[in-house]
């Protein structure tokens, strides 16, 4: 089973990094999800991915006290924005963006619901 978690960690973690790159594809659920599977696999991995300058200090927040930075709220929302106006303005079907507004409707009100972190 530690090999099956550290593969699904590592594949996370490449999900991760895309979304650094691509602003479509969340990035912080994913590295969220390896840090999960890297507490089950690899405690030498789980511990680099804690202390990574970047994205360490937003795993503890959350696992510590389920909270959010304020910028990462405010990056979401943006991004969220982002994709809705593009839909709009690709011209998708209004039931399509009904759909995606719902939902990330819900999305923000989870996250702008959680403790603010200090970062």
């Amino acid at each position: 089973m530690r090999y099956l978690w550290a593969g699904l960690g590592c594949l996370s973690l490449l999900c991760g990094f895309i979304g650094v790159v691509l602003p479509l594809i969340p990035t912080v659920p994913f590295i969220l999800l390896a840090a999960f599977f890297f507490a089950r696999s690899s405690e030498r991995l789980h511990n680099w991915l804690l202390s990574h300058p970047t994205f360490g200090p937003s795993i503890v927040d959350w696992q510590t006290h389920g909270a959010v930075a304020p910028r990462a709220k405010k990056m979401a929302t943006l991004a969220c924005a982002a994709v809705l106006l593009l839909s709009v303005v690709m011209g998708l079907a209004w039931h399509l963006i009904a759909i995606q507004a719902v939902t990330l409707s819900c999305v923000m009100l989870f996250l702008w619901t959680r403790p603010n972190g200090p970062r």
